[in-house]
């Protein structure tokens, strides 16, 4: 099979396109590099020619909607005028999380549907390395703050390549569907993980301050609209703790 992959050179982005050449199909990055122009249109025609699935990896959060949302659609009218199955990497909890990059992947998973063509999307919780860093902007030297009952359940990225792969391998849908989630196997308070990244760099547990949410930005953050419910998800791949063990010190610190 022929899968283009957007943004094939990026973190996951090149890990799906491992993946599908592992599994002895053709993988073909997608990107500015290669000619292929999301926010234009340019490029698109000609690499979806002859293709069975096109993962879409590329995102551009500094651009507001140019990319996660029209960049897009853009690509679903493509590649449904194509016949191309477009395999899409989103979010868990999207669906009422005021977050602005999460609403904007919202209506990108609606652009999907609208295009009418094959479909699958695939929503995933936040990687270990945005984990930590999440954790990282909450403390200050020996303090972690969170945020009410704010965690994670961060999920490793080849684990969500390989289910990409899958999908962009296996059965075509007739239309716009959606995957299970998938999910790291530990929910983690931000507190743990600031303390996984200390004692990662030989510093002892932060103290821990926990703050009431205000507005509605905290306050979905605290509910953990971001972490999905028991049974709601595929759980699979490396924990946290042993994607850390793998990093180097320097990386982990403040």
């Amino acid at each position: 099979m022929r899968i283009v992959v957007t943004g094939g050179a990026g973190d996951l982005g090149s890990r799906v396109v491992r993946e599908v050449v592992a599994r002895g199909h053709q993988a073909v990055p997608a990107s500015r590099r290669t000619g292929v122009d999301l926010t234009t249109g340019e490029g698109l025609e000609a690499v979806l020619a002859g293709a069975d699935a096109v993962v879409h990896c590329a995102d551009d959060t500094s651009r507001g909607d140019t990319v996660t949302v029209y960049g897009t659609r853009r690509l679903a009218d493509a590649a449904a005028e194509h016949g191309v199955h477009l395999v899409h990497i989103s979010i868990v909890g999207i669906d009422e999380h005021p977050l602005a990059y999460y609403r904007r992947k919202l209506r990108a998973e609606q652009g999907i549907e609208d295009a009418g063509g094959a479909a699958s999307v695939l929503r995933a919780t936040q990687f270990h390395s945005l984990a930590a860093f999440f954790a990282r902007k909450l403390s200050a030297g020996p303090i972690a703050v969170t945020i009410g009952d704010m965690a994670l359940q961060p999920v490793d990225t080849d684990f969500v390549a390989t289910r990409l792969a899958d999908l962009a391998l296996g059965a075509r849908p007739t239309a716009y569907a959606r995957a299970t989630d998938v999910a790291g196997p530990d929910v983690l308070t931000v507190g743990e993980v600031a303390t996984l990244l200390r004692a990662h760099r030989g510093a002892s547990a932060p103290k821990v301050v926990r703050l009431p949410p205000v507005g509605g930005l905290l306050k979905a953050f605290a509910e953990r609209r971001n972490v999905p419910f028991p049974g709601d998800a595929d759980t699979g791949g490396q924990a946290f703790a042993a994607w850390l063990a793998l990093q180097p010190k320097r990386l982990t610190g403040r």
